[in-house]
Order: C-alpha cells, then sequence, then structure tokens
C-alpha cells in the first residue's frame, strides 16, 4: 500500500509581548548560549536577546519567501562589492516593532537595551557611501514591497579598522568582526557553485566554445535578512564566502607536507579574505579582479537557478528578472551571463545579447576618469580566458554600429571602444557596463548631467534614451528614528506618526519652526546627543570637547577630491586668528573629522596625518583651546555615524564643484538638523532647491567655473600672493609648526596645493570658504535663527528618502508593475 504523503505543519506564532520575549530571551541564555542570567556578561546578554529576535526575523522572512514564489513576480538582485548594513539587532527589533516589548524585556531582566546592542560589532563589508547607499536600498527595497535581494562578498575581514600612530599616522589593522559567531547570517550548504579561472578556450565540433582545463573555487552562500520597517516583508542578503574544492589534501599531509595539504584552501579563501586587497602590486591588482568574478559569476548562477525553478522559459528573463549594477565592479556579470546563455545553453549570440540587455542596469558613482576600472589584457588573458573573448565579440558589434552612426568620425570609435588601446591596452569596466545595460544612470541631477556631458559624452549620443537620473536617498528609519530617537519621538509627538514610511509627511514641522518651545526642545536634544558624542571622544582621544560649541562635522574616505585639506587650513586660519587676537573669535567650535584613507594613498595618508597633527597642537594650546578644538575620531563606520550625525551641528560638504557624484552623508546631516556649508556639487544644489538658500552656507566655484579655471591654466601660486593670511598658514605647514619632530613632514602637501594646475583647485575655494565660515559664526550667535533653520532642514529632507530613489528605480528602470509583497 503505497504510503500518503503528510502536510508539514506550520510553526507555531510567537507571540511578542514583553513577557513572552522574556521568557524566551532566558531560555535561549540557558540553551543557546548555556550559562544562567547570573552569571551572564553583557556578549552573552546579546546573544541571547539577539536569538530571541531572530526567531521572529526568520519566522518573518519564511513566509515572505514562500510569498514570493506562489506569486512569481519580477525580482530585483543588487549586485554591489560593498554593502555597510551596521548592527542587526537595533535595526531588525525597529522594523518588527518589537520596541517597547524588548526594551521592556530586558528591563526585567536587570539589562539596559542599549548596552546590550552595543555588543554587536558592525558588520565588515563595506567602507563608504557605495556600501551604505547599498544597505539604505536593501532596507528600502524590503519597505516597499519589492522582492529585492542583495549579492556581495562574505569578507572574513572586511575594511581595515583604522588606528593611529604615536605621530598621528594611520595604521590599518585586520577588521575581526568575524571574531565573534555572527547570529544573524544563515550559510547555505546547498547554494554553492563552481567558479572558473585560468585555463584555455577550445572550440567544439559544433562551432561553440568550451573554457577548460581551470582552476576551479567553490562560493559559499550565507544569507542574512533584511526586513523592511513594517516587518511583512523580509529579503536577504546573499554573500558569497570562498572555499577551495578539496580544502584538506591528507595525502599530503600525512606525507609531511603540512603547507602543500592546505595550500588550495588557503588560496581560495583569499578571495574573500578583505574588501579592496591593495593594489600597488600587480599581485592585489589580479586578486580584485578575481574577488568581482568570484561573486558575479556565483550570483549569476545563483538568480539563473531561482529563475529556472519558478519560470524557466529563458526568453522571459527579462520579464522575471533586473539587475542593477551598483558601480563597475560587478560589470563582469554581463560577459559570464553571455558566456553562461552560449556556452552552456546554446542560444545563439544575438538572442542572448538581446536578453543580457535587458536584464542589467547600471549605477555610475564617479566622474573622476582615475577612478573608472581598468584591467590590463595580459591579466584577463591569464585569469578569464573566456571571459575576455566575448568582451572583445561586445567590442567588436558596438564599434560596428558606432561606425554606421558616425561614419565621419574614427576618433570617436577609437573613444568608445571596450579596450583602451592607447595606455597599455587595457578593459575599461565603465564601457562594458553602458555597452551592456538597458539603462545607466548617475546618482544626482548634476551629477548625471555632468556625465553626459563629459566622461561619457560619446556613449550618450550614440545612447541617448539609455542615461537616466535617479537621485540618491538615505532611509529615515536607521538615519532618524533610529540613530535619533529623541528628536523622532519629538517629530512624532509633534505632526504624529506615518512619516517614517513618508518623510514627506516633515514638511508638517515647517510650522513648528518659528515655535520657541519647539526651538527649545530641539536645542535641548541636539545637547543631549552632543554630551553623548562628547563622551565617546573623550573614551577614544582623551579629548575634552565641550557641548556647549559649535560642532563642526566633516565625516567622509579621505580623498583630495572631497577637501579635507581645505577644512584643515581653515582650522589653522581659525586658530591664528585666536593667537593674534584672543577677542577675535568668540564663538566656541569642535571640528570633527572621521574617515579612512586607503592603504595605498599616500596623499591621503599625509592629510590624515596633518589633521591629526593640527589637532594635537590646538588642543594642547591653553591660550585657545577653550575656544577651539580639532578630533579624529578614528574607525569610522555606521555605529559611529549613528553617534556623530545626530550631534552634528555644521555638516561640511566641500568637494570641488562638478567632482562629487551625490553624497548621502550631506542629507543624513540634514535629516537630523545640520546646516550644510558646502560647494554647489552633488546633492547639495538640489538640497539647496529644497532647503532654501538662507538655510545653507552655499560657497565657492561652480561646476563649470571649475572646468573653466582648469582651460585657462590655474596657477594658485598667484592665488597665495595676493592673500596674506593664506600665505601665513601655508608657511606654518611648510615650516613644521604641527610636525616638530619632522619640519619637512608637510612640505609635500604645500607644494601640491601650489602646483600649477592643481586638480582640486583648493586655494581657489579658500577665501570663499573662509567667508562663509564667517557667515556660520554669525548665524549661530543667533541661536533663535540657526533653530529655525536647523529645523526646516529635517522638515525639507522629503526628497531625499530612498523609498522614494527605490521606487523610481522601481518604476523606471527595473520595470515593476508595483510591490511584489
Amino acid at each position: 500500500m503505497a504510503s500518503q504523503k503528510q502536510s508539514i505543519p506550520e510553526p507555531s506564532e510567537l507571540h511578542t509581548d514583553a513577557q513572552a520575549l522574556t521568557q524566551r530571551i532566558i531560555d535561549k541564555l540557558a540553551l543557546e548560549v548555556g550559562a544562567g542570567a547570573s552569571e551572564a556578561d553583557l556578549r552573552q546578554w546579546y546573544r541571547a536577546s539577539g536569538w530571541a529576535i531572530r526567531d521572529h526575523l526568520f519566522r518573518r522572512w519564511l513566509k515572505c519567501q514562500d510569498r514570493y514564489r506562489s506569486r512569481q513576480r519580477k525580482k530585483v538582485y543588487y549586485l554591489s562589492l560593498e554593502f555597510l548594513i551596521g548592527r542587526t539587532l537595533s535595526n531588525a527589533v525597529l522594523n518588527l516593532d518589537l520596541g517597547d516589548a524588548t526594551a521592556s524585556a530586558m528591563n526585567t531582566l536587570g539589562q539596559d537595551l542599549e548596552q546590550i546592542a552595543d555588543q554587536e560589532v558592525d558588520a565588515g563589508l563595506g567602507n563608504g557611501g557605495l556600501g551604505r547607499l547599498a544597505a539604505c536600498y536593501l532596507d528600502s527595497m524590503a519597505t516597499l514591497g519589492i522582492a529585492g535581494f542583495g549579492y556581495g562578498i562574505r569578507y572574513d575581514y572586511g575594511i581595515f579598522t583604522q588606528k593611529f600612530d604615536a605621530h598621528g599616522g594611520q595604521l590599518e589593522e585586520a577588521n575581526k568582526w568575524l571574531h565573534f559567531q555572527n547570529i544573524w547570517e544563515v550559510r547555505r550548504m546547498s547554494r554553492k557553485y563552481n567558479v572558473q579561472f585560468g585555463g584555455k578556450v577550445i572550440e567544439k565540433p559544433d562551432g561553440r566554445r568550451e573554457w577548460v582545463s581551470t582552476h576551479d573555487v567553490v562560493a559559499l552562500a550565507f544569507d542574512t535578512p533584511i526586513p523592511g520597517s513594517d516587518g511583512e516583508t523580509v529579503n536577504h542578503l546573499r554573500l558569497w564566502g570562498a572555499r577551495a574544492i578539496d580544502p584538506f589534501k591528507l595525502s599530503a599531509f600525512n606525507a609531511g607536507r603540512y603547507a602543500e595539504a592546505v595550500e588550495e584552501q588557503i588560496q581560495a579563501k583569499n578571495l574573500s579574505r578583505i574588501l579592496y586587497p591593495d593594489d600597488t602590486t600587480a599581485q592585489g591588482k589580479e586578486l580584485r579582479l578575481a574577488q568581482q568574478y568570484f561573486f558575479v559569476s556565483a550570483s549569476l548562477q545563483d538568480i539563473l537557478r531561482d529563475f529556472d525553478e519558478e519560470c524557466g522559459e529563458i526568453e522571459r528573463l527579462p520579464d522575471k528578472v533586473a539587475i542593477q549594477l551598483n558601480d563597475t565592479h560587478p560589470a563582469l556579470a554581463i560577459p559570464e551571463l553571455m558566456r553562461i546563455l552560449t556556452d552552456e545553453r546554446g542560444l545563439d549570440w544575438q538572442r542572448a545579447w538581446d536578453l543580457t540587455q535587458g536584464v542589467f542596469a547600471y549605477t555610475n558613482h564617479t566622474l573622476l576618469p582615475e577612478a573608472l576600472e581598468v584591467w590590463p589584457l595580459p591579466m584577463f588573458e591569464g585569469l578569464l580566458p573566456r571571459i575576455l573573448e566575448i568582451i572583445y565579440r561586445i567590442n567588436d558589434d558596438m564599434l560596428q554600429r558606432c561606425r554606421e552612426r558616425f561614419p565621419d568620425d574614427p576618433q570617436k570609435v577609437a573613444r568608445m571602444s571596450l579596450i583602451d588601446e592607447y595606455d597599455g591596452r587595457r578593459v575599461r569596466m565603465a564601457y562594458l557596463a553602458i555597452a551592456g545595460s538597458h539603462k545607466v544612470n548617475g546618482v544626482a541631477e548634476l551629477h548625471s548631467k555632468l556625465m553626459t556631458e563629459t566622461i561619457f559624452r560619446d556613449y550618450y549620443e550614440m545612447f541617448p534614451d539609455r542615461f537616466t537620473n535617479v537621485t540618491n536617498g538615505v532611509t529615515p528609519r536607521r538615519w532618524l528614528e533610529l540613530a535619533n530617537p529623541a528628536l523622532s519621538a519629538a517629530i512624532t509627538e509633534r505632526i504624529g506618526d506615518g512619516w517614517q514610511r513618508d518623510i514627506g509627511r516633515l514638511r508638517g514641522l515647517e510650522q513648528a519652526a518659528d515655535d520657541p518651545a519647539f526651538q527649545q526642545t530641539f536645542a535641548a536634544i541636539k545637547l543631549a546627543n552632543k554630551k553623548r558624542l562628547a563622551r565617546l571622544i573623550s573614551q577614544t582621544l582623551g579629548v575634552e570637547a565641550d557641548p556647549e560649541s559649535l560642532f563642526d562635522v566633516q565625516i567622509k574616505r579621505i580623498h583630495e577630491y572631497k577637501r579635507q585639506l581645505l577644512n584643515i587650513l581653515y582650522v589653522i586660519t581659525r586658530y591664528r586668528r585666536l593667537l593674534e587676537n584672543p577677542s577675535a573669535v568668540q564663538q566656541p567650535r569642535t571640528v570633527i573629522f572621521s574617515g579612512k584613507a586607503a592603504p595605498g594613498y599616500v596623499m591621503a595618508k599625509h592629510i590624515v596625518k596633518l589633521i591629526n597633527n593640527v589637532a594635537t597642537v590646538v588642543n594642547e594650546d591653553a591660550r585657545t583651546n577653550r575656544l577651539l578644538k580639532v578630533v579624529f575620531i578614528p574607525n569610522y563606520g555606521v555605529s559611529v555615524a549613528q553617534q556623530i550625525i545626530p550631534a552634528a551641528d555644521l555638516s561640511q560638504q566641500i568637494s570641488t564643484a562638478g567632482m562629487e557624484a551625490s553624497g548621502t552623508g550631506n542629507m543624513k546631516l540634514a535629516l537630523n538638523g545640520a546646516l550644510t556649508i558646502g560647494t554647489l556639487d552633488g546633492a547639495n544644489v538640489e538640497m539647496l532647491e529644497e532647503i532654501g538658500a538662507e538655510h545653507m552656507f552655499i560657497f565657492g566655484l561652480t561646476a563649470e567655473e571649475v572646468r573653466a579655471q582648469r582651460r585657462q591654466g590655474y596657477q594658485p601660486a598667484d592665488l597665495v600672493k595676493e592673500d596674506a593670511e593664506l600665505q601665513a598658514v601655508l608657511d606654518m605647514i611648510a615650516e613644521g609648526a604641527f610636525s616638530p619632530y619632522n619640519p619637512d613632514e608637510f612640505r609635500p602637501i604645500v607644494d601640491n596645493l601650489l602646483a600649477a594646475g592643481e586638480h582640486f583647485l583648493v586655494l581657489a575655494d579658500y577665501r570663499a570658504y573662509v567667508d562663509a565660515q564667517q557667515r556660520v559664526d554669525e548665524a549661530y550667535a543667533d541661536q533663535p535663527r540657526w533653530w529655525r533653520s536647523a529645523i526646516l532642514n529635517t522638515a525639507r529632507m522629503g526628497k531625499f528618502s530612498s523609498d522614494r530613489s527605490v521606487a523610481e528605480y522601481a518604476q523606471r528602470i527595473w520595470g515593476l508593475d508595483g510591490g511584489t509583497s
């Protein structure tokens, strides 16, 4: 008699009241952690409470995935080398609406939820804005009910941990974010794929190409759930860890060849060891290229596996799958999909190409030509020979179209080639991304405009309908509700709930901007946040920052175009003025820097050291340190940002106009009531339109004026001759005032600033910047005026929600017909 298939019962629902949660935490502490309540330390309480919250999160995650499978709606896959997701516990508690119950449970257990949450180490999966944007977009996709999934690499050590030596120089140490068990991830042993490297390409009897004799590694999936703000939609971030096909050779080990026994495993795991290996060596460059192919190959195999299970009709691929390339790092996904469709699935070239273009879209994040990835052909040929063949074919087809379109312009054809023939023969990854995508977007209106006028002008003239703009946004859940709970509560009390998912409602705060009582509430919350940050500064650096002073913040990756140098030049100017006339500057100020310099970026590391040395001199000078302090908070990341941003009074957004694609720090800071001092660059332009010029401090050359200066031949030394104060500031640096142990330490910085044609025009904007800082002092002295502007900054940031950004992607790029939940 045939046995009947029995239905599998559903898991029982979990109660969300504080009493049930309290009991579940106690159970987890005993059964998962193996500790009693009387002996548990903070980390053990974190693990127990995390596992209790994870039960809710995973339950909703599984239900959501079942819903997706039953409805078979289009899915979005976001490919990015970076995902700065921050801490998961506090975000899960917020988005699952378990805040009150969890806080009450921890209180019953004699614990503090904030202290418990602080035990979690930030996931080491990103460096800056690129990764934070990706995390915001995952949050918003889940919030909007979109079946959207992230794909990246599970770095063992991620971006480095930043420390400083005795003279303020940056030191890099391994980021041990996985040192303790990551309770939020699930290892998917059923989701592993072979990724090919090396070998050769042969032609089969049927004319198809085959990549053979390769050295393969295994990509193993690790999933982290991503809840939306309603908690009903829970997507995931899937990260790939690299493993060897044969991780341990027992015969070699038994023969005493111990290193040989594990050599393949070590080589394979290097692919997922760290984010952005130092590429100043050939080995580092090759590892970066291998990392990129590793993660896109595994991701595409996984995406197609799901597609085959749910649909299977390959012609419907663009109807069911949208893949967004976050910068050029995942651009190899384009030739990889072509390889799979032609070599493995037998599609003809044109059919495969139509499907590929229908699936991919590319987001550009930089206007810097030197930041657009290129890879040497010999490296490509040795590591990815079949992929290079496909790139050649893509290039031949694209250039033929170009010749037909522009028959009298052979230079345009050469400029558009995916292969740079003039500088060592290299593959241009941005051009590959454009050629293989149906849409290409910039990340701010100015950036998108300049993109079509400058670096991609030829491609825009060839494919004008392919280019569009989607201005970046940030999630108000993490960057206001979670980072600034006191302000969030005050906003809700004033205008009601619902703004967390529709921050356009913050416009309701405009009516409160002139209310003295609300101004006082806003100011008191800001002061409390500043006191919290001052404690962090004291604990980390031993510097006592005055919470009553103006907190002036620049938190960015260290780069010459972001112009931390302009900021520190002004700090020295202010310091000199105080020395010459102690009554010249009345407004106390604390200048706060944070951000990392790439290990191989020599000038950026010089800038870090200069800032720290200026800080040492200024902070130790009893004549001035009551009115001026300078701090560089090390190891910038999401959790550090969540303490700095709510405490900021002034937001520094001072990049060379035309060089910052968008920025998202500018949005987070303004959302929390910081006033912006900045150039007309990136999203600052759109923020100015929304907030109003009287509530920001805009200065300096415009993007067009920057281009004009470069065309005319910028001569910074001429400017210095006409500005005695600037000359004195540069002399202090060059003569060793901030490096008495080595008077010539920072002379290269000064020489670079004075060099003819200095690309970032730091000194060209110096005087306008100093004048703008004077306006800041004057505005801060008028406290009702300042708090009115601060409230209006928060109120008018509705446009800059990542929910709006993702909705635009969904409609104009991904072709979604509404949510998928």
